[in-house]
């Protein structure tokens, strides 16, 4: 799995803690320590407890939650990025885990207002604001591609309210409330970041090239 502290990758070896069980299942708080940060990820679960080798594991699992931390960590954002922008992306990583339905509603509405104010798509409804800037052909293929896939994800053909409303809080599929915060990530580097780089960049060798002509007058 995937710490949710520290995003590095370890093996799931885990225990579980028995707290009781209902109509679910039994119920037990999932213990896992990551070895690259050393902290615990707690989990509450549902399912079947069994037993294995004296110590408590889920049989099966039929609901997950993230207890501890209380959502995953991201990459934190650049400072690059507006904070009309980041400001909601965080709000919107936070509730991830306790509701999946808010976070991507969260992020569905940064999503468009990001579209109108840096890609100066004409105000429309989510579904044709992200095919005006697939059509403009300004996206890299990789980030067009995901964008359009927010469409596909989110089954805006099912749940128009989704376009038509950004906002609104509806069901989610399997994966979606996730990738609209991965399709934030990839526009933010492409509209903020990677520009403050290459402006960077530009300002160093313009200094550079200045300084050698500098040189190149005092020679002469």
């Amino acid at each position: 799995m995937k710490c949710p502290h520290c995003l590095e990758s370890f093996h799931d070896f885990y225990e579980v803690i028995p707290v009781g069980n209902d109509a679910n299942g039994d119920w037990g708080v999932i213990s896992r320590k990551c070895p690259s940060c050393e902290r615990v990820v707690l989990v509450l679960g549902s399912g079947k407890i069994g037993s294995i080798g004296g110590r408590h594991v889920l049989e099966y699992i039929r609901d997950e939650r993230l207890i501890y931390p209380r959502a995953p960590s991201r990459a934190p954002l650049s400072k690059e990025v507006p904070e009309v922008f980041a400001s909601e992306y965080r709000e919107a990583c936070t509730v991830l885990t306790d509701s999946p339905k808010a976070s991507a509603a969260l992020s569905r509405r940064c999503l468009q207002h990001l579209l109108r104010e840096r890609a100066q798509v004409r105000p429309s409804n989510l579904a044709d604001e992200i095919q005006q800037v697939i059509g403009d052909g300004t996206l890299p293929v990789y980030i067009a591609e995901s964008i359009d896939d927010v469409r596909n994800i989110g089954n805006f053909a099912t749940y128009p309210i989704k376009s038509e409303r950004p906002g609104e809080i509806v069901d989610v599929e399997p994966g979606e409330a996730d990738w609209n915060l991965d399709v934030l990530e990839a526009l933010f580097n492409f509209y903020f970041v990677q520009p403050a780089i290459i402006k960077k960049k530009r300002e160093i060798l313009s200094l550079k090239l200045k300084e050698a002509d500098k040189k190149g007058a005092k020679r002469g």
